[in-house]
């Protein structure tokens, strides 16, 4: 089976209270796939728990720090991180930059906050939990739950923990051709 994401640069970012499965399942299948992968916080070496206390993970690098041009991809994320990360200024500019040059961000569960405060839902389909759908349509994204997992644009969309493996399966196929 040959990797298909060689040579791509995914960053995944992290936050107190992250999901741990939505952040380690589409970590490990972009490590399966080739991609080189850097893990993404606030602050560099900060130790995250996950929402269940359980699992922890290292951001390796600040988003501050980080430019938007050196990643073919971003995902993010759903849990409580997503709430705690859209504050900080450093997330939100990789994240409007990643978009400006049209790299492929994915979403899910709660990560669509952090793109609501990037300001890049505008104008596109979402999904996500439902407990943030009116936070999605109230910044102009249209929203359907009848899909688990898909491309529009330049944003891949997931909805919650079931949803992963057709998640990250749009995900391996949006990098792949963006």
């Amino acid at each position: 089976m040959s990797q298909r994401l060689v040579g791509k640069r995914v960053g995944v970012f992290v936050g107190p209270g992250f999901e741990d499965l939505e952040f380690y399942v589409p970590l490990m299948r972009m490590q399966e796939e080739g991609a080189i992968v850097t893990i993404i916080g606030v602050k560099a070496g900060e130790v995250c728990a996950s929402k269940t206390g359980g699992l922890t993970a290292t951001a390796q690098a600040a988003a501050k720090e980080l430019h938007a041009g050196d990643f073919d991809a971003l995902i993010v994320p759903g849990g409580w991180a997503p709430d705690k990360i859209r504050r900080d200024p450093g997330v939100l500019a990789l994240v409007r930059g990643a978009y400006e040059r049209k790299r492929i961000i994915g979403a899910i569960c709660h990560a669509g906050s952090v793109l609501i405060s990037a300001n890049v839902v505008r104008g596109h389909l979402s999904t996500g939990s439902e407990a943030i759908k009116d936070d999605l349509v109230n910044a102009g994204a249209e929203w359907t739950y009848d899909k688990p997992a898909f491309r529009d644009g330049c944003l891949v969309w997931g909805r919650v923990v079931p949803d992963i493996p057709d998640f990250c399966r749009e995900l391996v196929d949006a990098i792949e051709r963006p």
